[in-house]
């Protein structure tokens, strides 16, 4: 074969495999394009469908969010387990074989029953949310129990402080039982004794009944024979009594007396104690002889009477004075009432019959006074008298004595009537009020009795009252 025909079939040849070749690599390239559009076709749908569970944020730091990779459990199933577990331990029942959505609205539904239920049971939760979360109201809870449990202990201390109360009381109480017991043993002894005793003298009584009622009348007759005697000695003593004292009144009326006058009795009441030394009308002040060396004090007062003149009877005087300032040898006074038609001038007497600078009189106080001068008698009278007395120096006994320097006399104590059967029923204590009503009538007219048997001055309450230059303040409240 030439060498020229054997050159171009070769490169003929050549052609013709390089056209094969290319034809086999477009069409290898075609079926490739076809085949990497058909996997980009499947790669963007899987981006689209994995968009739909992750964003690609997310799907780089998906091992962060989902945690520790599991063998053989893919990203999701880990997920959708983590999401189970944490519904099981949210709502256990709602972990099942369903959707997450389904999943999370069960256990969010039984989430917020829970919660109400909590809130109705627990009246301190009424204010939680609806939408508050479990570990929320767990730790409400946590706080309310704990609170719970605080005043369970402060109870508890209080039941056993009680409780330790009780047992005290309860065994003081079965001491006092005790007690109760053996004393009624006690008595029930002594009542056996009484009444075998009774017995014995019922017995002796039904057998010996007219011989005890002959010595019993043999008795009565002795006892009336001896009383008759002792009523004639009595009466007997009384009239020779009688008859001296009336020998004596006639010896010392006819034959006594006229020689020499018998004491006035009432002299002391009308010594004089001081006088005014100098007056200030502008003031309405005085200046009198008495001060801290007599024993003066504030609040003394003192009847006012005119120089020169004999104290009257009534012991009223011209002006009431009291003691505010003290001094030495003098004191300062004010004028508590006086007449503008005869003023207090200096040298004017001063008296008070209750003080005195050298002794306490005594006093006796006894009858129904009236001092504020509303027309009943004061329930408290006597009581606020005897303060008066004892405040200024004096004293108050409860009966006369040879020591007694006067006695104070109001009204007779009125006595009511006897009250009825009826009325003791209806007023218990109607019988024990009139009982008192006697005593104290009966208590009166022996203090004036005996104030006058010892020549004791007597004085009611509106003289008492004049004489201490007090008659002005006893009106007034809190004067006594």
């Amino acid at each position: 074969m030439p060498i020229g025909k054997k050159s171009t079939d070769s490169t003929l040849y050549a052609l013709i495999a390089f056209v094969a070749l290319f034809i086999i690599a477009a069409t290898a390239g075609v079926i490739y394009y076809l085949k990497f559009e058909e996997q980009r076709g499947l790669a963007d749908t899987a981006q689209k469908r994995l968009g739909e569970f992750a964003s690609p944020a997310e799907v780089q730091k998906i091992g962060a969010l989902v945690g520790a990779e599991q063998s053989g459990k893919s990203r999701l199933k880990v997920t959708l387990d983590y999401l189970d577990q944490a519904i099981g331990l949210i709502a256990p029942g709602a972990a099942g074989d369903t959707s997450a959505e389904v999943k999370v609205n069960e256990a969010t539904t039984k989430v917020k029953e829970m919660v109400a239920l909590v809130a109705k049971q627990n009246p301190e939760l009424n204010d939680v949310d609806p939408n508050t979360t479990l570990l929320q109201v767990t730790e409400k809870l946590t706080s309310a129990l704990q609170s719970t449990k605080a005043a369970e202990a402060a109870t508890r201390g209080q039941l056993e402080e009680l409780q330790s109360r009780f047992d005290d009381a309860m065994k003081a109480s079965m001491e006092k039982e005790q007690a109760l017991l053996a004393e009624k043993d006690k008595f029930q002894e002594q009542f056996e004794k009484v009444r075998t005793g009774y017995d014995e003298l019922k017995g002796l009584l039904e057998k010996k009944t007219d011989e005890q009622v002959k010595d019993l009348y043999g008795k009565l007759d002795q006892e009336r024979t001896g009383r008759e005697e002792t009523n004639k000695q009595l009466l007997k003593s009384q009239a020779e009594l009688q008859t001296a004292q009336d020998r004596i009144q006639k010896i010392l009326k006819e034959d006594v007396w006229p020689i020499k006058p018998p004491p006035d009795k009432e002299v002391k009441a009308f010594e004089p104690d001081g006088k005014v030394i100098l007056v200030d009308d502008e003031a309405k002040t005085v200046q009198i002889s008495l001060g801290s060396n007599d024993h003066i004090y504030q609040g003394l007062t003192f009847e006012v009477y005119d120089r020169g003149v004999p104290i009257p009877g009534n012991g009223k005087g011209k002006a009431d004075i009291e003691v505010y300032n003290v001094g030495d040898s003098f004191s300062s006074a004010r004028i508590i009432r006086s007449d503008k038609k005869n003023p207090i001038v200096a040298d004017d007497i001063i008296a008070n019959l209750i003080w005195s600078p050298t002794k306490a009189n005594t006093f006796v106080v006894a009858g129904d006074f009236d001092l504020n001068g509303d027309g009943v008698p004061d329930d408290d009278a006597i009581a606020k008298i005897r303060r008066l007395v004892e405040k200024w120096g004096g004293k108050v006994a409860d009966s006369v004595t040879m020591n007694t320097d006067y006695v104070i006399l109001g009204m007779p104590p009125a006595v009511p009537q006897k009250p009825t059967v009826q009325e003791t029923e209806k007023y218990p204590n109607a019988m024990e009020k009139y009982e008192h009503a006697l005593q104290q009538a009966a208590k009166y007219k022996d203090i004036q009795s005996q104030a006058l048997a010892l020549s004791i001055p007597i004085f009611n309450a509106d003289r008492f009252l004049y004489f201490i230059g007090y008659k002005t303040q006893a009106g007034n409240p809190g004067a006594f």
